[in-house]
């Protein structure tokens, strides 16, 4: 389910970069291992679990979307195209997860040649593996983050009223009738 307030959605960002951090740990204990192709295959892995979690928090997972209204479901669609993000609304795959690991291929091909330079080496492709998980996985929160928040607006936008006017009310306005 989507967020109701604004102050759902803050805490789930915040719950959901706390998962990134945690995933982006494991990818670095992966990167220090002597193994080729190790680092890679336990990115995938990661985030084949990860991004789907991260849609489900949001709200914004595969199943979840298309049980939204059909108004709401246009909304949450195109807001996650117009920031480029294909992994929203859809069925996290390898493929999908290997297309957003191209998007930083540079770091996965230094981790890689650094992992042969011995000590400094594990630690230098480490460090890039905990920075490129961080990266895709902080870069995909934002992106629900900004995508759940268009689809809570527009909802409190087409909210039914029931007769009820809402007025903004000033603290000025407030003294104003104490006073009075």
């Amino acid at each position: 389910m989507l967020p109701r307030t604004l102050e759902e959605l803050d805490t789930l960002r915040d719950e959901c970069k706390a998962m990134v951090t945690k995933r982006a740990g494991l990818s670095a204990g992966a990167a220090v291992l002597p193994i080729p192709g190790l680092d890679l295959g336990a990115d995938i892995a990661l985030l084949v679990e990860l991004l789907p979690a991260i849609n489900q928090k949001f709200g914004l997972g595969a199943e979840q979307v298309r049980g939204l209204d059909p108004k709401l479901q246009r909304i949450v669609l195109v807001a996650a195209t117009s920031l480029g993000n294909n992994l929203i609304g859809k069925l996290v795959t390898r493929q999908l997860v290997m297309q957003a690991l191209k998007s930083i291929g540079v770091r996965v091909t230094t981790r890689t040649a650094a992992r042969f330079v011995p000590i400094l080496g594990q630690a230098l492709a480490a460090s890039i593996s905990f920075g490129a998980m961080k990266l895709l996985g902080n870069a995909h929160v934002e992106d629900c983050y900004k995508v759940a928040r268009q689809a809570l607006l527009a909802r409190v936008e087409s909210a039914p009223t029931d007769g009820v006017r809402v007025i903004e009310v000033t603290a000025e306005m407030v003294e104003v009738a104490r006073d009075h």
